[in-house]
């Protein structure tokens, strides 16, 4: 008599969504200098019938809630698991923009480390295409 298989968390959440028919979830990464193309980027993928995820705060832009430079740091923290957990939900991760910087490359780095398939709007900013070097 053998075990039965185990699934994993990212097998269960996999098959909840088959179950509950839930239309592909797509994560929008890039940096917040790319808002207005991330919400094209969302517009269209929503047309299409995808969930989209993306950046909800744009901190280089001033407002109230990171005014206070200590708190700014702690939520940047609290965005940056955020959007992490953005990309473990995602079927797949969408990059916006022609610069991709420390924060935009780590996210990179994550989803490629989950396995979760990447499409580029500017494939030659793809850190991964001079293998590495960006």
């Amino acid at each position: 008599m053998t075990d039965p298989q185990l699934l994993t968390p990212e097998e269960k959440l996999a098959d909840g969504k088959r179950q509950l028919k839930i239309p592909a979830v797509i994560a929008i990464c890039g940096s917040t200098r790319f808002m207005a193309e991330m919400a094209d980027a969302d517009r269209d993928l929503t047309w299409a019938g995808c969930i989209v995820v993306k950046p909800g705060c744009d901190m280089k832009t001033l407002h109230p809630l990171w005014a206070d430079e200590a708190e700014a740091e702690a939520g940047k923290q609290r965005l940056d698991e955020l959007h992490r957990a953005k990309i473990r939900l995602a079927d797949e991760v969408v990059v916006v923009g022609s610069y991709i910087g420390d924060s935009t490359r780590s996210e990179i780095a994550y989803a490629r480390s989950l396995g979760k398939p990447i499409r580029f709007t500017h494939p030659e900013v793809d850190p991964a295409a001079d293998g590495g070097q960006r």
